[in-house]
């Protein structure tokens, strides 16, 4: 289930992700916006945070300083003494009643504010624990409709209370329920201990709006996010165009890459100025102009190599026919010899048979790389093809000891080949089995799934090297060269086996372990110009020592699980069957054989090496082994 979710969220981002690792241009300006955004946004905050700063200070010390003026007032007028008569009588501690004396001060206070601020007075001790008793804050008076208990911070009332000199803080403003529903508004609220008429303490708090202050704040804010999403814009465009001027000549010069890498090397880069871009321009030109001189001069090379070699292999027929007819002149006649002259009459006629071989493997390997080889395919069937090769290396194989076993003959295996291209390379590949197979048996299967035939050669001998079966194919490669090809083939078999296999569509493959044998399979498409998508036969086989050894595991497990501990007296494993030649597998013709899902194009091989925990005996009879077929062989493995 997590694999499916992981698999449904990534399917949708898949087009943007490939977008993003294509598109250099989309990820320049998309990281300027992203760093434009950054430091937008950082700036914004700085700004915001001094003009804040800057607001808050001005409004504060100007709020100070009305306060003091206020607070200085209202002392004055409860310190000065009381007159029965005058014309101020308010103002005068009228009949001693300190809460209309009060309520004149707020109001009188308030008035010089006109909205600039209110005036709150509360009683002494307001905001403290209410004693046994008491019925609350008392005298609680306030301008504009202000409710100064809550508006008024509980800590500032405290700090108040108990101490002398004058607080502030910042608060809300909040208005009674016959003000018009007025919203909550910030403000700082500036507080001091006083004492009344009476002598009696109070507290007397001056309350700042800021409206104005924030309503220039968020005009502030609007305009700065409005400049810095322009900024961001303008400087993506930028951003895109600076890009656009760097990145088209780049996708040109890939375009033109590309072209020149199809084969197409008279495309040339449009250069225009003389800036960076240009010198670069005429840089690639330059450069394409010479790799067109030089793969002209390796083309014509190459094309004169090929002339001289179909030229040679052509004018040496001559000359080889008259040496061929004299050979065998000097061949019928060897009976009148003395010994060492008849000897050296069959040794002339062995070299000469190999000389035409190589004339004819050269001209075969000229065509391929002319281009010139034809394919004339036709419906076949492989069995035919096999059963005529066997027959053709069968005194071969009597005469070496081995014998010649067909698997999966029961059914036809019909494709559309090249008979006798098929034939050459099913002749080389069971020849050198046999050659190569130190007298072990030698197995052909043939498998058909899909649209795939397949046919491999299995012998038992002495097998590849690590690194041997991707280099079997090449010309004339051999496994030691420090032994010289005496006898033997003309080392061009397998790699005109592989170019009739490309020929046809299909793959050749090798794979091999040292002292284990080796493998080769043929795998072609079952109608002509069909793609390969895998093999019916997988190139290692089953009797590999990675496979037996895997079995082997696999049938110990079976039986552990199935004996429980495994005891002495449970069944043990029986140890895995070691024949080098694997039982005749029953016909199954409901159920195609799997076609092999790790196969690769080409002349791909793998090899297996030998693994380390083998035992000392096994190795000092494969080495005893790979000594005998050195001491009898003639000719390197590169056949």
């Amino acid at each position: 289930m997590l694999r499916l979710c992981v698999r449904l969220v990534r399917r949708p981002l898949l087009p943007a992700v490939r977008l993003w690792r294509r598109n250099i241009q989309l990820r320049v300006v998309t990281a300027t916006l992203l760093l434009s955004l950054t430091v937008v946004l950082a700036l914004g905050f700085v700004v915001i945070a001094q003009v804040s700063k800057g607001l808050l200070d001005a409004k504060e010390e100007a709020a100070q300083s009305q306060a003091a003026g206020g607070f200085a007032v209202a002392q004055e007028k409860a310190n000065t003494p009381f007159a029965a008569d005058g014309s101020d009588v308010t103002d005068n501690k009228v009949g001693r009643d300190a809460s209309t004396w009060m309520n004149s001060l707020v109001k009188q206070l308030a008035s010089g504010g006109q909205t600039a601020f209110e005036v709150a007075a509360l009683g002494a001790g307001a905001g403290e624990p209410a004693a046994p008793g008491a019925q609350g804050v008392k005298g609680a008076r306030a301008s504009g409709n202000v409710d100064p208990t809550a508006s008024v911070p509980i800590t500032l009332r405290r700090a108040v209370n108990h101490a002398t000199g004058t607080f502030k803080t910042f608060s809300e403003i909040r208005y009674t329920a016959g003000s018009g529903e007025k919203a909550p508004a910030p403000a700082l609220v500036i507080g001091k201990r006083l004492t009344d008429i009476n002598g009696d303490p109070y507290d007397l708090y001056y309350l700042f709006p800021l409206t104005q202050e924030e309503e220039s704040l968020n005009l502030i804010k609007a305009t700065i996010a409005t400049a810095g999403l322009f900024v961001v814009v303008l400087l993506g465009a930028i951003a895109w165009l600076v890009v656009r001027q760097v990145v088209t000549p780049v996708r040109m010069a890939a375009g033109i890459a590309e072209r020149l890498s199809a084969g197409r090397l008279q495309e040339r880069m449009k250069v225009t100025g003389e800036d960076d871009i240009a010198r670069l321009g005429e840089a690639f030109n330059k450069m394409a102009q010479n790799l067109q001189h030089k793969i002209q001069q390796l083309e014509d090379l190459s094309r004169m190599q090929r002339r001289f070699v179909s030229d040679v292999s052509h004018e040496l027929r001559t000359p080889l026919t008259t040496v061929r007819m004299a050979a065998d002149v000097i061949h019928d006649a060897r009976v009148d010899f003395d010994p060492v002259t008849a000897r050296s009459a069959e040794l002339l006629a062995g070299q000469l048979d190999r000389f035409e071989s190589l004339l004819a493997d050269l001209l075969e390997i000229s065509r391929f790389d002319a281009g010139a080889a034809a394919l004339e395919a036709e419906p076949i069937d492989l069995r035919d093809v096999v059963r005529r090769v066997i027959d053709g290396a069968e005194p071969l194989a009597e005469h070496k000891g081995t014998r010649i076993r067909v698997l999966g003959d029961t059914q036809p295996v019909i494709a559309e080949a090249d008979s006798r291209r098929v034939e050459r390379v099913l002749r080389n590949l069971v020849v050198n089995a046999v050659e190569h197979g130190e007298g072990r048996d030698v197995v052909v299967r043939l498998a058909s799934a899909g649209g795939a035939v397949a046919v491999a050669v299995r012998d038992y001998g002495v097998g590849l090297k690590p690194g041997e079966a991707t280099r079997v194919f090449n010309r004339f490669w051999r496994a030691d060269p420090a032994r010289a090809r005496t006898t033997g083939g003309t080392g061009l078999g397998l790699s005109i086996a592989v170019e009739d296999a490309r020929l046809h569509g299909g793959w050749l493959q090798a794979w091999g372990e040292p002292g284990g044998g080796s493998q080769f399979r043929l795998t072609l498409p079952r109608t002509a110009d069909e793609p390969l998508r895998g093999s019916p036969i997988p190139l290692e086989p089953e009797d590999s020592r990675a496979n037996r050894a895997r079995a082997a595991a696999e049938a110990a497990a079976r039986a552990g699980s199935g004996n429980g501990t495994g005891g002495p007296g449970g069944d043990r494993p029986r140890p895995a069957d070691r024949s080098p030649i694997p039982p005749r597998p029953a016909v199954t013709t409901a159920l195609p054989v799997p076609a092999d899902p790790t196969a690769l194009p080409g002349n791909g091989a793998r090899v297996v090496a030998r693994p380390a925990e083998q035992s000392a005996a096994e190795r000092s009879a494969a080495e005893r082994s790979a000594a005998d077929t050195s001491a009898q062989e003639d000719g390197p493995r590169g056949r």
